[in-house]
This record gives C-alpha cells, structure tokens and sequence, in this order.
C-alpha cells in the first residue's frame, strides 16, 4: 500500500468521529484494551502526560511538549485533529511519524482491524504508542481526543492528569450541564496521581475536588498559582506576558510564538505542572522553560490557533468552534487594528450554532461556506441563521473559493480571519 492508500482506508473504513460524529463514538474502552495488550502494553515504556479539556488541551500540550523537548527530553506528542496529514497527530520531537511506519503498521495490522473493528480513533492511538515504544520515547504528552473516562487514550497510567477548563461542548456525548462535563473530564484522574485543573470555578470544583479525594489524588488548580492578568503583542509575531504569583511578578519578559490571547488562561497550567515535574525531579530549569515556549511552533509543529498565514491583506486562522472557543476569538478581534473585518465562517451541524452567532460581531463581512465533510452544517443554512442574528455576507461553495472571495474583497489594512470549525480551518490553511 502506498501512503494515499493508507490514509484512505483509514478514513473511509473505519468510523471516525471527526467526519460522521456521535454514530463514531464508542462509550467503553474495551476494544482500546484489547488492542494494548496485542500489542504488549506499549504507553507502559515510557511516562505519560494525560491532558483533557474542552478548550485549551492542544495549546497546553504543545507548549508542554516544547518545553520538555528544550529539557532534553525525547518527547512524543500525540494531538488530535490533525490539518492537513495524518500524522500530525504523532510526532516525535516536532518529527511527524514518517509515513513508511504509518503504512507498515496498517498492513500489519489491517486483519486485525477488520475482525476487531475498532474505531478510527482506537486504532491511531494503537498506532502512536506502538510508535514511540518502539522509538524508546522518555516521555509522552497525550491529548484525550473526546471527554476522558472513556476515551481512547484512557488507558494509561500518567505521572500528571490535566484538565485545562470545562465549557460546553459535545453536550450530546457528555453532558448538558457544566457538572456532567466535568465528570466526564475527570474520568482522567488516577488512583494517587496528581491532576493540574486549569480553573477554579464555582460549578466544576466540587466535581474535581470530590473525584481527587476518593482516589487518594492531590488536586492543583493552576490559577491559585499562577495568573497572567496581561499579555502583549510585539511587531516581531511574539506575545510577551506577564505572569504574577500571587502578587509578585514572575517569569520576566516570557514569551511564545502562540499569539492567541487564549494563552493567558493556558500558560498557567503549563507552568504548574513544570513546578510539579520539578518537585518529582525531572531536569527542566528556567531557561529551558524560556526557550521551549518562545517556539513552540518550532518545536512541535503546532498549527491553527491565532495563526497568522498571509499578508496584505493579514489574513488569520483559528480553530475555535465552540462558544467558549468563539468568545475567546471574538474577543481577540476586539484587540486587534485593522480597517475591515472579512470573516470566512462554516459550521458543523452539532453546535450549538444559535449561541455563537449571537456573539459573532456584526460589523463584520461573511463569507459564509462548509468544510468537505458529512458533518458540515449545510451554508445556506447557515446563512439563513446568520441572517436572523445580523450577519450579512455571501454564500461559497467551497472553503477555497469563501477564502479566495474575501481576500479578493480585502485592502491593506483589513483583517481576514478564518474561523468557526476545524475543518474550514484545515481547508483554508491547505489553499493558502
């Protein structure tokens, strides 16, 4: 098989959340177990990081992925979705797993899947820790792909459990209520084993405090440690922030390469679970903490959040999607200098669609279209209720032709933003 042919097997043959949605879904971790043991029990070679979240959880990982890579570390990250390849969702020090192992783990195993059927997503997270066992990895950051208790990933015994933030999200999966998420998330926490929450919230912390206690777990909410009251932007494409502790400042003159204003609520729980790591003697110092997170891009790879990708007219992507997800790009946009607003937008058809409309600024042009999956929210429709909310603009086919329009429209000085699903993200960043 070539590598085309890999993929294509794998997206067509097997169900796969990303594009077909709550039919994909698999609410028990059998079938991931059987596969651990076909495979010896990989993640059992190397320590693990186990990062959940609704939104964050991707930014978080990278950034950790980063620093522990500047430490010395050979590090294996494993995110989901992937943009534009496969396997972006495995890498080994920013190296994506080549596509020879990809085909060769596939043609192996393919028997194997066909009497199994396990899900898409059970069989890549097989496929990254088959691979960094076998790549004698020190240490794995593992992104949960949804929820926590039962997804895919949770099979494994990490030396820190995360769980960046709790926000409404995959309702019809987890939960319709903030508490029922969280109990979800916190499917994570292991019997001892620290877990970094990135907030304290009123409706949430009880779920996690409860959970920690009765697994005998130390509990750690990273802003009761570290705030980041402010950031700024530099003309070199850096975001400078400045990071207290309690009331005194820390970290001087810290900086990433990530430009989302979203870091501010992400940098704190990467920095406790540095602090956490540190107390359990692992040897990452202050400047590798410095260097890992001023090129994180660098490093790992990371794509897609706040991500500028063209110039004149500036022309950005961003994956947020849900309403946590949109507020925070909403709110970066009310902090940013430009003339006009062109926004390409598209949808999946299992958000809660009505609420981010109504927060999506109307000063602003659409160019409103759909991602080339199943699960894509059907554009005239999505115009339609935009319509209602205020939000006028044109009607595009393809995500190319929605990106191609509003650049066209732009002048120097306007703001392109490509925004609303992953998937247009995707579409948009591989025709840029």
């Amino acid at each position: 098989m070539k590598y085309k042919e890999t993929t294509d097997w794998l997206f067509s043959q097997l169900p796969m959340y990303q594009r077909i949605g709550k039919s994909a879904y698999k609410a028990d971790l059998e079938t991931s177990q059987v596969l651990d043991k076909h495979f010896g029990f990989p993640h059992r070679n190397f320590h693990s990081i186990h990062i959940a979240g609704t939104n964050g959880k991707g930014s978080v990982s990278n950034m950790l992925a980063a620093v522990l890579q500047q430490s010395g570390y050979r590090v294996g990250l494993y995110t989901s979705p992937h943009l534009i390849d496969f396997r972006e969702r495995i890498r080994i020090n920013g190296e994506m797993i080549p596509k020879k192992e990809v085909i060769a783990f596939i043609e192996k195993n393919k028997s194997l899947f066909e009497e199994l059927k396990p899900s898409f997503f059970e069989m890549t997270v097989a496929l990254a820790f088959d691979y960094f066992s076998k790549q004698d990895i020190q240490v794995a950051v593992i992104e949960v792909g949804l929820g926590g208790r039962l997804d895919s990933t949770n099979i494994i015994d990490p030396v820190l459990s995360v769980i960046t933030n709790i926000s409404f999200d995959h309702m019809d999966l987890l939960g319709d209520t903030l508490e029922k998420i969280a109990l979800e998330k916190a499917g994570i926490i292991k019997p001892g084993i620290p877990i970094v929450v990135g907030e304290k919230d009123k409706e949430t912390r009880k779920v996690f405090e409860d959970k920690a206690a009765e697994l005998g777990s130390p509990v750690f909410f990273a802003n009761d440690f570290f705030q980041v009251p402010y950031s700024i932007l530099s003309n070199e494409n850096r975001q400078y922030f400045q990071v207290m502790k309690g009331r005194k400042s820390v970290y001087p003159e810290l900086y990433s390469d990530l430009l989302g204003f979203v870091q501010r609520k992400n940098l704190p729980v990467v920095l406790e679970v540095l602090v956490l790591l540190k107390l359990r003697d692992w040897n990452i110092t202050d400047v590798n903490i410095y260097e890992g997170l001023s090129k994180v891009k660098a490093l790992t790879g990371f794509s897609g959040r706040w991500e500028i990708i063209g110039q004149n007219p500036k022309t950005v992507i961003d994956t947020g999607h849900n309403i946590d997800g949109i507020k925070q790009v909403v709110f970066q946009i009310e902090n940013t200098r430009f003339n006009n607003l062109h926004i390409v937008y598209g949808a999946v058809n299992d958000k809660e669609i009505d609420k981010i409309l109504q927060v999506l600024p109307t000063s602003a042009r659409y160019y409103f279209t759909m991602a080339s999956i199943p699960r894509a929210l059907d554009v005239k429709v999505l115009a339609a209720k935009a319509a209602f909310y205020g939000l006028q603009g044109s009607i595009h086919e393809t995500v190319p032709k929605a990106l191609a329009a509003a650049r066209k429209s732009a002048v120097t000085g306007d703001l392109v933003l490509v925004t609303g699903s992953t998937y247009v993200v995707a579409e948009a960043l591989g025709n840029a």
